[in-house]
């Protein structure tokens, strides 16, 4: 089921270029459904299936595998953690937020000056990472690198779990939920040969993507993405860009790419053909794989079908399982219509 596997995927760890558990789990699963299955320098997954027949173009799915998170950079003498974000992360979700560091997934709180000594021209300023600091109840700085050292990641300390109506709560949802319906769809059987590739490190400059279309060298990709849904009280209908709950997101601009415009109306078709709920990602703002895709070698055909996710980017993210099984069906049957010149 696509959720249970979502469930798997997002409780798993995996920061920017270390997304070992993370690919470990996905190669496991999709190993006895695929012909073909490969870890590249960068450590992204690509992974071939052969369908039913061979496609007139050469397609390929993409989806990362990192999350972001935060590094250590130092320890104090105090025994408390020093850190930098990895990958775009507000300060402002930060404070209090339990995370697990390192390897041996210690137990930490991520902490900052107390609201009580603050000082009157401090109240209504965020505190910003190079004020924060991790707490892992270590009392000195010996106690502390008897546990963690330098370079050392933390990810946060979420469960995936249901969450309201229809609604699904977890972490590193971005882009686990993409992770989850390309595994889905590799298990299905196919009309025509298909390349899926987990990437790597997407949230440090779509660097795993671009190794991974290289080596492909497709003629069409759809990266399935989490993007931004602003459908909450204080933000302008004009800004809320997508909805939770009203389908598959269909992009055609964003900050990196601009979609091809074939692609994009067979999505639309496709979509009302099928009965598949979908919407415009009504804004050209962020970024994903398809930036360093679309521009690949001679230049790839590419689109990107995302799901809408609230508070992206920070310790607990939520969408909709109707809109996850949403984007999985407009993914899947995208994907072998675009290969086979239909």
């Amino acid at each position: 089921m696509l959720r249970d596997t979502l469930a798997k995927l997002s409780e798993l760890h995996g920061v920017s270029g270390v997304e070992d558990e993370v690919r470990e789990y996905i190669i496991k699963e999709i190993k006895p459904y695929c012909d073909e299955v490969s870890v590249n320098s960068t450590g992204s997954v690509i992974a071939f299936k052969k369908g039913k027949n061979t496609p007139e173009n050469k397609m390929m799915l993409c989806a990362h595998m990192d999350e972001v998170g935060l590094i250590i950079t130092d320890v104090e003498e105090n025994g408390l953690l020093k850190f930098a974000t990895v990958g775009g992360i507000d300060a402002r979700v930060l404070c209090g937020t339990p995370v697990r560091v390192g390897e041996d997934k210690l137990p930490g709180v991520i902490g900052a000056k107390p609201i009580h000594l603050l000082e009157d021209d401090e109240y209504a300023k965020a505190p910003q990472i190079k004020e924060m600091y991790i707490d892992i109840g270590a009392s000195n700085k010996g106690e502390a690198l008897e546990s963690v050292c330098p370079g050392d990641y933390a990810v946060f300390d979420t469960n995936f779990g249901e969450f309201g109506d229809g609604l699904l709560k977890g972490k590193a949802l971005d882009d686990r939920a993409g992770c989850a319906i390309l595994m889905e769809i590799a298990k299905r059987d196919l009309d025509c040969d298909l390349y899926f590739v987990f990437s790597s490190m997407e949230e440090v400059g779509l660097r795993g993507a671009k190794c991974a279309a290289f080596t492909v060298a497709p003629d069409m990709a759809i990266v399935v993405e989490s993007t931004t849904a602003a459908d909450i009280p204080g933000v302008d209908e004009c800004s809320k860009v997508c909805r939770v709950g009203q389908g598959a997101v269909v992009s055609f601009m964003d900050r990196t790419t601009i979609y091809d415009r074939g692609l994009l109306k067979m999505e639309q078709r496709i979509a009302n053909e099928r009965g598949i709920k979908w919407q415009f990602k009504k804004g050209v703002t962020g970024g994903n794989d398809s930036g360093t895709i679309h521009n690949s070698r001679g230049g790839i055909r590419t689109a990107a079908i995302s799901l809408p996710c609230r508070y992206l980017h920070s310790p607990c993210g939520i969408i909709s399982e109707s809109d996850l099984n949403a984007v999985c069906e407009l993914v899947c049957a995208l994907a072998q219509k675009a290969a086979m010149g239909k």
